[in-house]
């Protein structure tokens, strides 16, 4: 190393040490959370699973954004079911993980994961949903914020 080099850590510089998969229980999710958790078990990195929980805004006199009420508990089986999912992942690859839940719309909450969790990089699934292809997908919109590395598995 020269003297006009810093010797500081940059992030992502030396391989990734937080790799963030976003997981709504849908079966693209699933393959970007595997594809994820065989790319942290190879890199040694820790595997950020993380789950948006979508919140529907309010007519309220405050304009404050209320989880979103779902019948029968609706909302709190898909969490238990995330959890299973990746429970499942961590038997399939010997690798360090830890499951976080966010709430929002899922761009905001992966972006806010992200940063919170200083990820180095982020690993979505494909979006089955056809409007998509015209306003841009949560993958999509996470790429061109350019903010991580970011894979898309199909």
């Amino acid at each position: 190393m020269t003297s006009h080099q810093s010797s500081s850590f940059e992030r992502g510089t030396d391989g990734p040490k937080v790799i963030l998969a976003g997981l709504d229980g849908s079966a693209p999710s699933l393959r970007a959370a595997a594809y994820a958790a065989g790319l942290a078990r190879r890199q040694q990195s820790l595997l950020a699973i993380v789950y948006v929980q979508p919140v529907v805004m309010a007519g309220t006199a405050m304009g404050m954004p209320v989880p979103a009420a779902a019948p029968d508990g609706l909302a709190e089986d898909l969490i238990r079911e995330v959890r299973a999912s990746a429970e499942r992942l961590r038997d399939l690859y010997e690798v360090r993980w830890e499951f976080h839940t966010f709430h929002g719309d899922p761009y905001s909450g992966l972006v806010q994961a992200a940063d919170e969790l200083t990820a180095d990089a982020v690993v979505v699934g494909a979006s089955e949903q056809a409007g998509h292809r015209i306003v841009g997908s949560v993958a999509v919109r996470l790429v061109k914020a350019g903010r991580w590395p970011v894979t898309v598995v199909p």
